[in-house]
């Protein structure tokens, strides 16, 4: 669990983080440079959930060794999938990292949101929806090993 006080925004205890795979974790089906490290870093901290319509069809074979859980969904009505399994898992203590449209309502959910504008882009809806915004995951990772980065970002 990552504990962390932000003054003005919350006191959070986050039990699990939620990302979205490609535009993510993963560029074209393929899991960018530097993101299995940091999952497997994270791990022993804090619950890992990947959910996915896995598009490229490669999430499986990509995040094969790593300690995380990977939830393939249908297609079809994405966003309300993904903002169903937030608030399944108690939305209070999830962190959500995504880029796409379809990631807007969970990050909207999540104690914390974090939206993504890499090499695919970046939803306006799901921008809008977050609590912060990084270029790149690494960075985004990053922040949940080093929480005083959120508290700095979303103090008020």
């Amino acid at each position: 669990m990552i504990l962390v006080d932000i003054p003005g925004f919350q006191n959070l205890e986050l039990a699990h983080l939620v990302c979205d795979y490609n535009g993510t974790l993963a560029l074209d089906g393929e899991l960018l440079p530097g993101v299995a490290d940091l999952l497997a870093s994270l791990a022993p901290t804090i619950k890992i959930h990947i959910i996915t319509a896995d598009t490229f069809g490669l999430a499986h074979v990509q995040l094969a060794d790593l300690p995380i859980e990977l939830i393939i969904t249908p297609t079809e009505s994405q966003a309300k999938t993904k903002l169903q399994f937030v608030t399944d898992l108690g939305a209070e203590t999830v962190v959500a990292i995504g880029n796409g449209r379809n990631d807007r309502k969970m990050l909207k959910a999540a104690a914390i949101g974090i939206a993504l504008i890499q090499r695919e882009g970046g939803s306006a809806q799901s921008i809008a929806n977050a609590d912060l915004v990084c270029t790149n995951i690494v960075d985004a990772l990053d922040l949940l090993r080093n929480p005083k980065r959120l508290i700095a970002t979303l103090r008020s």
